[in-house]
């Protein structure tokens, strides 16, 4: 029998599998389409931009794009598609003595040390562009809200994993945070939009944020 030590095909067991080729190539066509459909619609408005012509500005077919984006919606919220579930990885992947709340206050207080915009406190113009885009298209806004209902499936989730209960406890918990962090950003968002910058809205944005969690954690004693 060979050894692991010996065997030249042997790899470390908990390494994570490198995405293959095909994978990778398809979250780059993903990001291509998107990219593409955003320009497009910021240029001239969603509701201007046909699904054809995001396709013919993609290169590619009307139904490739649709075997990559059920809906025009959807072209824009990809964006979102890594934070979905954010707020679940944050708690599942905690240190074992911080508490879920502990961990996702730090990881917001840390976005807006990056001037994430997820945390709405991102002057960039292009930034800026993409959020009039969003808030300013019914559709789109939403579109948001199964978003909103997917994060806090996520999380409800996460917290029973984290800190045990029932899941409509913990459904009701995931509920409130995930509004508490989607006020705090529209906050930041609202004010960078009537023209403050993000080094002025900042302190503020920081007061609030944990202002915001010590409400959470005098309500939701068993998360915190």
């Amino acid at each position: 029998m060979t050894t692991p030590s010996s065997s030249p095909a042997s790899t470390e067991p908990d390494a994570p599998a490198a995405p293959g080729l095909r994978a990778r190539k398809k979250a780059r066509r993903y990001e291509s389409i998107s990219e593409t459909a955003i320009a497009l619609f910021l240029e001239r408005g969603f509701e201007k931009v046909s699904v054809a012509e995001v396709a013919a500005a993609a290169e590619v077919s009307k139904p490739t794009l649709f075997r990559y984006f059920a809906s025009k919606e959807d072209l824009v919220l990809h964006r979102f598609a890594d934070h979905e579930d954010e707020a679940a990885r944050v708690v599942t992947a905690r240190p074992a003595k911080r508490t879920a709340l502990d961990a996702l206050q730090r990881h917001f207080l840390d976005g807006l040390e990056r001037r994430d915009p997820v945390t709405g406190l991102n002057d960039a113009e292009g930034v800026l562009a993409f959020h009039r885009l969003l808030y300013g298209t019914p559709s789109l806004v939403a579109r948001l809200y199964g978003y909103q209902d997917r994060s806090e499936q996520a999380l409800a989730a996460a917290l029973v994993g984290a800190h045990g209960g029932n899941a409509l406890e913990a459904r009701l918990a995931a509920g409130q945070i995930i509004a508490v962090q989607r006020i705090l950003a529209e906050e930041n968002w609202r004010r960078i939009a009537a023209g403050e910058t993000a080094d002025e809205v900042r302190p503020d944005a920081t007061t609030s944020a944990n202002r915001a969690f010590g409400q959470l954690r005098s309500g939701l004693a068993r998360y915190a």
